[in-house]
């Protein structure tokens, strides 16, 4: 029963590093465009 007064704030530290993570991925930019990269490797533009 003691490991979970370890454990809890363990996991409640890890789960508010995730969402901060995913915060900050949104608020930067990280999502604003998916459909380029996945087009790009399509596109030919030859040897450089």
């Amino acid at each position: 029963m003691d490991i979970l007064y370890l454990l809890i704030p363990l996991s409640l530290l890890l789960v508010a590093l995730i969402v901060a993570g995913a915060v900050w991925a949104v608020l930067n930019g990280q999502f604003d465009d998916l459909d380029s990269p996945a087009h790009r490797i399509l596109e030919d533009k030859g040897n450089e």
